[in-house]
């Protein structure tokens, strides 16, 4: 064997190697071997399509974190001018939650204030300043254009861990998570068995707050919107032994005292009456403010409060340490573990809307998958015939390139974790008809000089060297177009990508690599001067 074809071999031997132990898992039988133990686990990953589930695109509600954000950064105004001399009175958001508005009690200190500002709150932007009767000056600021778009992006990406980090708690397999154009999240749960419940953990906003209880508060002036400054209305949730749950009023304190934020664990648990509740454990600086929180607020009542709903507002009797507390509330066993689930997973930074929703069942799914795997057959059939009955042994040849070429694409989908859809199994099946593309290419080459009288092993050395050129150009510009497929589409348009890419890849390396491979292994047995026909 010559050197040429003793590192070929070395080569296909290797890719075919890797393409093996990659693709043999995939198939799921060699599981249940012996051969299991020492194959990798990587298996074909089926998409939306093929495994049946639920698709869901939401649509994240950045104004709302903005406002959030502004109404947050006006207490930091207020609380860090105090310590330099500085009165910031009523910090408030204005009614579209675009701008900040406070009011300067201290005309004197209007220098004072635009050089504190500067400093420590470049990102907002002075709308106006409008003095009153009283001599105090109304500040009107709202946040930077450049502020505003990266914390529009960064709350979408905190929206999308946060959901990944739920959904993985969840115990979905495979899920497809990805940000898209115009503050959008597509989701798809492959093979989900109970769509309601994910979708309820999906979009709640899980935002945790404690706090205080105004007893001193009139609640039926409260009612009809008389509240006495710095409080807010809610509703505190009651559970009835029904399921159903009964809302009465209850005045809060509008600053919360303590957030969710400082969580580090969260586990459903019963209590002595077999009733299910939520134990938090905090940070270690968040076990710190709860214990001040608490010892400040004894014989008070501390509120939980979940998206803006009470669940539990116990009295506190004396200053708590070691860092834990308990949300209570009759819950059912299986609201107690989303309610921890999200609480682990941490609150989403926006609220979220569900703009669409699809339900794929799996019994749609397995007939995909049958059809696709006829037609692929089908299809390989047609064309494997038709190359040897035209091309003889060289289209032999050819046809093992392509069973090569398939062992190849399926490897690859297993160890790049990609996702097979439909639309891949049609990349899969337009592949097989690409993979003898080349090689009739090729074959009519080595046709034309064998016609202009040269030997056989001259044939294909020109042969392939010729037509290797054209065939690398036309297969980089198709590869260019399904990368930009990949980029810019959307899950089955990058599933179609991701199979056309793979497929040829994988053709360019079996029609032009592994075919000649085995010209030269089939040429090396036979005299230098013995002709052949192709």
């Amino acid at each position: 064997m010559t050197g040429n074809l003793r590192w070929r071999l070395a080569v296909i031997s290797l890719v075919a190697f890797l393409g093996l132990i990659y693709m043999l898992p995939s198939l799921g039988s060699v599981k249940q071997t012996f051969l299991g133990k020492f194959l990798p686990d990587d298996v074909i990953n089926l998409g939306l399509d093929l495994k049946g589930g639920i698709h869901l695109t939401l649509g994240v509600d950045v104004d709302k974190a903005l406002t959030t954000s502004l109404a947050q950064m006006g207490r930091d105004i207020r609380d860090q001018a105090k310590e330099e001399g500085i009165a910031i009175q009523r910090p408030t958001t204005t009614a579209d939650g675009k701008q900040l508005e406070f009011v300067l009690a201290t005309p004197d200190k209007r220098e004072a204030l635009g050089t504190f500002l500067s400093n420590h709150f470049s990102v907002l932007h002075v709308d106006s300043v409008d003095s009153s009767a009283e001599g105090h000056f109304l500040y009107k600021l709202s946040f930077t254009k450049r502020y505003r778009e990266d914390q529009a992006r960064m709350t979408v990406d905190q929206a999308v861990k946060t959901i990944r980090n739920r959904i993985d708690e969840f115990g979905v397999a495979e899920p497809d998570i990805r940000k898209q154009t115009d503050n959008r999240i597509q989701i798809q749960l492959p093979g989900l068995q109970d769509p309601e419940r994910a979708i309820k953990l999906i979009g709640k906003t899980a935002h945790l707050e404690f706090k205080v209880v105004d007893d001193t508060a009139d609640l039926e002036k409260a009612q009809k919107g008389i509240l006495p400054p710095g409080d807010e209305m809610s509703v505190l949730r009651h559970r009835n032994p029904d399921g159903s749950y009964l809302e009465r009023p209850i005045v809060l304190k509008a600053d919360a005292v303590m957030t969710g934020e400082n969580i580090a664990d969260a586990r459903a648990n019963f209590d002595a009456n077999n009733q299910a509740y939520v134990a938090l454990t905090f940070t270690p600086g968040g076990a710190r403010q709860f214990e001040r929180v608490t010892g400040e607020n004894v014989k008070k009542q501390l509120a939980i409060v979940l998206d803006g709903k009470v669940y539990s507002a116990p009295t506190i009797q004396e200053k708590i340490g070691g860092g834990r507390a308990s949300i209570t509330g009759r819950f059912s066993t299986e609201e107690a573990r989303d309610l921890a689930i999200v609480l682990r997973a941490g609150a989403l930074p926006a609220p979220v809307n569900i703009l669409e929703q699809r339900t794929v069942g799996p019994s749609l799914g397995q007939e995909s998958i049958e059809k696709g795997v006829y037609s692929a057959v089908v299809g390989g059939v047609i064309v494997i015939t038709f190359m040897i009955l035209y091309y003889g042994v060289a289209g032999a040849v050819a046809d093992m390139a392509l069973l090569f070429n398939l062992v190849l694409i399926v490897a690859g989908l297993a160890g790049f974790g990609a996702t097979l859809t439909l639309p891949g199994i049609a990349g899969i099946i337009l592949t097989i008809g690409m993979a003898v593309d080349a090689n009739v290419i090729i074959f009519e080459r080595i046709r034309e000089e064998l016609r202009r009288g040269l030997t056989a092993r001259s044939a294909v050395d020109v042969g392939y060297s010729r037509a290797t050129l054209t065939i690398f150009d036309a297969n980089v510009t198709t590869v260019i177009a399904a990368v930009v497929l990949y980029q810019f589409g959307t899950g089955p348009i990058r599933g179609f990508a991701v199979t056309l890419i793979l497929g040829i890849v994988a053709s360019m390396f079996t029609a032009i690599f592994f075919t000649r491979f085995l010209f030269d292994l089939w040429l090396s047995k036979r005299p230098t001067d013995t002709a052949i026909h192709i």
